[in-house]
């Protein structure tokens, strides 16, 4: 093997590692779904943490200009997937990105010994957050992979990184021998599969290294397998947000524990995730305001998941769209469109009607870009609280909107469909050509009124005087050898030839061109590279 003693746990090293984190557990999830039978055979566990991860690389990628330190990026990453936690795994797999950066924020040169520190800080918080700690579980591969790192803990960061996930597949093959749920359903514990996921990813980006898993390795040969039975204990789980005194925790955690069981509470500094399994919503949700604010009120009936009963659905799409076009274009592809006008912004009520005039009940917000964003979040925040199931899918541009309305199944479950949305508006890369509007120092230069901008993500990387050549350059700079799609749609003052000079372009690099005619105004064209 290979050995890596010089790699630091820079920034960019833990925004990597969730990135890559994402895409294991993306990859993973179905299979991780499967595996759980404990504490509640409801087949989320996979989800849960992808979607955990999910939030915590979207709030890595937002740290901008990270300095060399890791604390910033560390910390962004702990709020970020505290604030994103989905079910018992996904609380739990915060709690440890929050002790590992407890542990890094320390540290302006992390060392094999800081991510061995950070690792066990991790455990010990998990353990701590969990008011009845089960063996077999999550809980006991990070333990197993803390006691790994210490082992080597004088090594460097790349040899604690091994040893830990070393160590964590281990003890997630012991799993079934510790929990007889595990044994008789014949696997290992999905949410200790996840973290080793997770901890894998972080081998990768400090070694290059990818662990490939046997075919059938995550399911053990059990002597007369008992037949599951269905689930038979508290049947609500009540998440939510809790913002309050660190003093009025332990109360908090008293009163939950006495109301049902997988009790995890878990944050710190005034913010708190919290997560429970009881017969009595109204005393969880009680207990939260008498301890402080609790906001994002998430209520599972964990008997009718775990049934898969059949049951009819309507989900609508609702998507912002900036010029006529797209709108148009939408509409054909059984989104609602919410237009807007020039240079305008969706309101709150807009999203509303859009999802309450469609009789649905279950709904997915396509902001477009990033100021309509946090409208539709708290669009998303009144529908839930007339019982509607909504979930904001992130897109910061119309072409990540079309990506992610491209690959919408109204026939997947609803989680399903979100993750597959998220990742194909994640997937595509965005640009545009604009006209500056008057003088300013920029990230490419200082630009005068009348200039061309060209934009990147959502930075100006280029100015120019000809449009056509701008938008060349950023397509250039968004294209790598892998790219196989660029979507151009074309605004209301697009140039007569820019279309057949970008495909005359992309034919010689063979890459494939896909035009939409928006109508947008203000951005001659926008560029979508996947």
């Amino acid at each position: 093997m290979t050995q890596v003693s010089d790699v630091g746990l820079d920034a960019a090293a833990l925004r990597n590692w969730m990135r890559v984190s994402q895409d294991g557990l993306g990859a993973r999830r179905a299979e991780i779904d499967a595996l759980n039978v404990f504490p509640v055979p409801d087949g989320d566990t996979g989800t849960n943490m992808f979607l955990t991860v999910e939030a915590a690389a979207v709030a890595a990628s937002e740290v901008l200009d990270p300095a060399d330190v890791p604390g910033p990026m560390a910390d962004a990453i702990a709020r970020g997937a505290l604030l994103g936690a989905r079910g018992n795994s996904g609380v739990i797999l915060s709690q440890l990105l929050r002790g590992l950066a407890d542990i890094v924020r320390q540290a302006d040169e992390p060392t094999g010994a800081t991510l061995a520190a950070g690792l066990g800080r991790a455990a010990d918080l998990a353990y701590a957050a969990v008011s009845r700690p089960v063996e077999g579980t999550v809980l006991t591969v990070a333990r197993a992979a803390a006691e790994g790192a210490s082992a080597v803990a004088d090594g460097g960061v790349a040899a604690v990184a091994r040893a830990a996930a070393e160590h964590a597949r281990e003890a997630l093959a012991k799993t079934p021998t510790q929990l007889p749920a595990l044994a008789a359903a014949g696997v290992v514990d999905a949410g200790g599969k996840g973290l080793v996921v997770v901890l894998d990813s972080l081998v990768q980006v400090l070694t290059g290294e990818v662990h490939i898993d046997e075919i059938g390795e995550d399911v053990i040969v059990a002597h007369e397998p008992m037949p599951q039975g269905e689930y038979a204990g508290p049947r609500y789980e009540v998440m939510y947000l809790l913002d309050a005194e660190d003093v009025g925790i332990p109360e908090l955690r008293a009163r939950l524990d006495s109301l049902g069981d997988s009790l995890v509470v878990v944050g710190g500094g005034g913010l708190w995730n919290v997560h429970v399994h009881t017969d009595s919503i109204g005393a969880a949700v009680e207990a939260g305001i008498d301890a402080g604010r609790p906001h994002r009120i998430a209520v599972t009936d964990l008997i009718e998941q775990q049934r898969h009963q059949p049951r009819e659905i309507t989900r609508v799409v609702v998507a912002v769209a900036h010029g006529p076009g797209v709108a148009e274009l939408l509409e054909e592809s059984g989104a609602v469109a919410v237009r807007t006008p020039p240079r305008g912004r969706p309101s709150t009520r807009d999203f509303v009607r859009a999802v309450t005039s469609s009789g649905a009940r279950e709904a997915l917000l396509l902001p477009s870009d990033a100021d309509s964003t946090p409208v539709a979040k708290a669009a998303a925040e009144f529908l839930r609280d007339d019982d509607i199931r909504v979930a904001v899918v992130p897109s910061r541009s119309i072409v990540q909107t079309l990506s992610a309305v491209a690959v919408h199944d109204a026939a997947a479950g609803f989680d399903d469909d979100v993750v597959t949305m998220a990742r194909a508006s994640s997937a595509t890369r965005y640009g545009g050509v604009t006209i500056a509007s008057k003088e300013a120092i920029t990230t490419a230069g200082r630009c005068q009124v009348g200039d061309v901008l060209g934009l990147v993500d959502g930075d100006i990387v280029e100015i120019g005087s000809s449009i056509q050549d701008v938008a060349l350059r950023i397509i250039e700079r968004m294209s790598s050898s892998t790219s196989e799609l660029v979507t151009l749609v074309t605004g209301s003052d697009v140039p007569e030839d820019l279309v057949e000079t970008v495909e005359s372009h992309l034919r010689a690099a063979l890459v494939d061109l896909e035009v939409v005619t928006g109508g947008q105004p203000y951005w001659p064209v926008i560029v979508g590279v996947e």
